[in-house]
């Protein structure tokens, strides 16, 4: 029932969309609560009528802000109790922030009219200087949702951070000369949390950074900092590879990454897309991170790699982290991942410890789908996940990749692939397979490069797809095709989502896990097919179909 989200299609109002069904229900019962707190027993017509409503929903202001400062922290005390990481609860930090706005703007509002009422407001300001403190407090509220929407949020997002944490600043100084003596403890309370919050990333800052003494084992090379080295990988893509790192992570997790070089006051998070490899007595590993260009940052950290691609020069940056409390996917029967892009530095670490743990695990067979505007988009990832199809088949598990490539014509797409083969094997196809496959247009088209074990002989093949690789579900409705195990699978053209999902659904006796990464028109399709299937199989409803889990990751910024 939490899963389904409404997205508003067209790209301008896009933005607009609201939260998925389980964060709408939950805003719901915040929402009624803090209704039931603003009127239960103060709406009662006398002379006291503004006054009270007013005096109330000043109390439900103040005992908030502590809340929207703990929903900020990256060491999150609210995620630490309900087991969630600081990025995952930011929507909420949004919200509630958004609802204090509404019940501080009720607290001036009655305030102010009930001073009209009596002709009292000029008398008012003169003998209470402290209501000039709350309007101003209320004006860096409006000023704070007004720069948090998404349209103005991401055409500037360093300079947002930046007046965001000031007007934060100010807004808790306002705050504390507008309220009376005996509420200010909830205004120390929010500075508590902003303190212990910045005292514990500075330590953490620290501590993954600094290295007063020399481990020999590991060959470190930099006291201060770490040891970067940068390289552009295909148009808009950069490798970042962050060397000696004393940490240990879980697949899916994130960390902020800052190089004074390239911006002296900007942290960017970004997927860490290696697995952690810790040998004994040593916990020094190599981070790799996949960039996909944008502006900003981004764009400035791919022009240094394709300017010092030659040179190797390398860079001295610092981290923070690890960020992220992914769940347990080797719990599940089934696995599929779905991610876009440089969201597969999300999902490819997940595959990988799956294939490399040394636990017993209960999955089966695992899904894997990655879309790209563009072929070298996939190029990065594309030897690790040779290497996952050796894995799984010698863990018996059953593996199946798709990168479907969605940019472009089909038949130029073709072209690229057909051309990048080796002499010898392009000798294996013939003059019509090609002209079958430029044929294709915008039609699904596969090519297969079979990886085998290094037991089997490696070879490499092309088949278009046919009518008959496709099975009906019912209603004319096909499903993906039937193609063969342990290979990667080349598809042109938008991928049917809820058709990748419902095959391994039907074929497990067990539980599902749906991982996906991805912008907002990618997770709103996993999650409304992820429901509907669900709904039509009557999940744990007596019919023996067993639950599917949903873990999500969204860009957003």
């Amino acid at each position: 029932m939490t899963y389904p989200q409404l997205l508003l299609k067209r790209h301008w109002i896009s933005w607009l969309s609201p939260p998925s069904l389980g964060r709408v229900l939950f805003l719901v019962f915040y929402w009624a609560v803090i209704v039931f707190m603003m009127t239960n027993k103060a709406v009662i017509s006398d002379a006291y009528y503004w006054e009270r409503i007013g005096f109330r929903n000043a109390w439900i202001s103040v005992t908030q802000v502590p809340l929207v400062y703990l929903l900020a922290s990256k060491s999150s005390i609210v995620g630490c109790i309900v087991g969630s990481s600081h990025e995952r609860l930011n929507w909420l930090h949004r919200w509630v922030s958004r609802t204090l706005l509404l019940t501080v703007t009720v607290h001036g509002g009655f305030f102010i009219t009930e001073w009209v009422r009596a002709d009292f407001v000029k008398l008012e300001l003169e003998m209470m200087p402290m209501v000039k403190y709350g309007i101003g407090a209320w004006a860096i509220l409006v000023w704070t949702f007004i720069t948090s929407l998404s349209p103005l949020r991401s055409m500037a997002y360093e300079i947002f951070v930046l007046q965001h944490i000031a007007a934060a600043a100010v807004f808790l100084w306002l705050l504390w000369v507008h309220v009376p003596s005996y509420a200010s403890y909830n205004v120390w309370f929010a500075i508590a949390a902003v303190s212990f919050d910045r005292i514990i990333r500075l330590l953490l800052a620290v501590y993954r950074n600094i290295r007063l003494r020399r481990d020999t084992l590991c060959n470190r090379t930099k006291t201060v900092g770490h040891e970067i080295e940068v390289q552009a990988a295909g148009n808009d893509i950069t490798v970042v590879i962050i060397k000696d790192v004393h940490m240990s992570w879980k697949p899916g997790q994130h960390l902020y990454l800052w190089i004074p070089r390239l911006g002296l006051l900007e942290s960017h998070p970004f997927t860490i897309a290696s697995l952690c490899m810790s040998s004994q007595g040593c916990h020094c590993n190599e981070i790799q991170l996949a960039i996909k260009t944008q502006s900003g940052f981004s764009r400035r950290i791919y022009q240094y790699a394709t300017k010092t691609q030659e040179t190797s020069e390398s860079l001295t940056g610092f981290i923070a982290g690890p960020y992220g409390s992914p769940p347990k996917w080797e719990a599940f029967e089934s696995l599929i991942l779905i991610a876009a892009s440089t969201g597969a530095s999300f999902t490819l670490p997940i595959l990988e410890s799956i294939l490399k743990t040394p636990r017993t695990i209960c999955i089966q067979r695992i899904k894997f789908l990655l879309i790209v505007r563009e072929r070298s988009h996939s190029d990065f990832y594309v030897k690790r996940l040779s290497d996952a199809l050796a894995n799984a088949e010698a863990m018996s598990i059953s593996l199946d990749i798709e990168i479907a490539i969605t940019g472009g014509e089909a038949w130029s797409v073709a072209d690229e692939t057909v051309g990048t083969l080796h002499a010898e094997q392009k000798s294996q196809f013939s003059e019509d397979d090609t002209q079958e496959l430029k044929k294709a247009n915008q039609q699904q088209a596969y090519v297969l490069v079979k990886f085998h074990s290094p037991s089997s002989s490696t070879s490499s093949r092309y088949r278009p797809a046919s009518e008959k690789d496709c099975c009906c579900v019912g209603d004319g409705e096909k499903s993906e095709p039937l193609l063969p195990s342990n290979s990667i699978i080349y598809s042109y053209g938008r991928p049917d989502i809820a058709c990748f999902i419902r095959r391994p659904v039907e074929m497990t006796g067990g539980e599902t896990s749906v991982a996906v990464c991805g912008g907002k028109s990618l997770v709103t399709t996993v999650r409304n097919s992820v429901a509907s299937l669900s709904d039509e199989r009557a999940v744990h409803k007596g019919t023996g179909a067993q639950g599917i889990h949903l873990h999500v990751e969204e860009y957003c910024f």
